[in-house]
């Protein structure tokens, strides 16, 4: 390829990155369309034109330009990510187990690609096998808190509320200022038939997040408790 040729190449992508940064993603296909044209061995113009795609909705065209991005470049870690990520934004998540293994074949340091394997088994109803790569992502990488997350979730999930309280209490040691362990400490508590400690943590939540989403949801369970002991205690009184 001639130097013009790769010149104008480079311009036609750097125009599509451009248009990328400011969301104008029919733009940037069109630009990154022209840069195949003239060069179709250029792997991260593919990969780019997939990410557009994705962001476009546009997932089986993002697969196709994704998998060429693949087979252009070795070892293509985010290549093989983001189709990934697309078949489960395709709702094929059994589809995306092959493509995470890849990634983490290629990069097994970054926990990213493991937590949306384990996302991807949860999703195919293979919890045991997703409690597992939690759980080992945990030991592998202490700090990465969207492993606490969804372990703790599915937990919950599956009704076993006392592990799902223990690895919460883990979260929250980690990082104390997430805030969201004090909800689901006490929704776990609640159904535990812990009442009194439900309560003190819905209140701790609610103090340290007032206006979340999940506000009006944990209010409201915190006055059914609140209800409940009221009612609970005229009817000893009357007695």
């Amino acid at each position: 390829m001639s130097t013009n040729t790769t010149i104008t190449v480079e311009k036609f992508y750097e125009k599509a990155n451009a248009l990328m940064l400011e969301n104008s993603y029919k733009e940037a296909v069109s630009n990154y369309l022209n840069a195949i044209l003239i060069d179709r061995n250029n792997a991260k113009s593919y990969f780019e034109l997939g990410i557009c795609y994705k962001n476009l909705k546009q997932y089986a065209k993002a697969v196709k330009y994704l998998e060429t991005a693949s087979e252009l470049k070795e070892n293509y870690y985010e290549a093989f990510y983001e189709l990934g990520i697309c078949h489960l934004l395709e709702g094929i998540p059994c589809g995306a187990i092959k493509n995470f293994i890849r990634a983490i074949q290629i990069n097994p340091d970054n926990p990213q690609a493991v937590l949306q394997l384990g996302i991807a088994h949860e999703l195919c109803e293979e919890y045991d096998l997703s409690l597992m790569i939690y759980q080992k992502l945990i030991e592998n990488s202490p700090e990465f808190i969207k492993a606490y997350e969804h372990k703790s979730t599915l937990l919950m999930k599956l009704e076993r509320y006392k592990e799902a309280y223990k690895i919460l209490i883990q979260l929250q040691k980690i990082n104390p200022d997430y805030k969201s362990a004090f909800a689901g400490m006490g929704v776990c508590l609640e159904k535990l038939g812990k009442l009194p400690q439900a309560q003190r943590f819905y209140v701790k939540y609610l103090t340290a997040e007032p206006f979340s989403k999940e506000a009006d949801f944990i209010r409201n369970r915190l006055n059914k408790l609140r209800n409940k002991n009221y009612k609970t205690a005229n009817l000893y009184i009357c007695k």
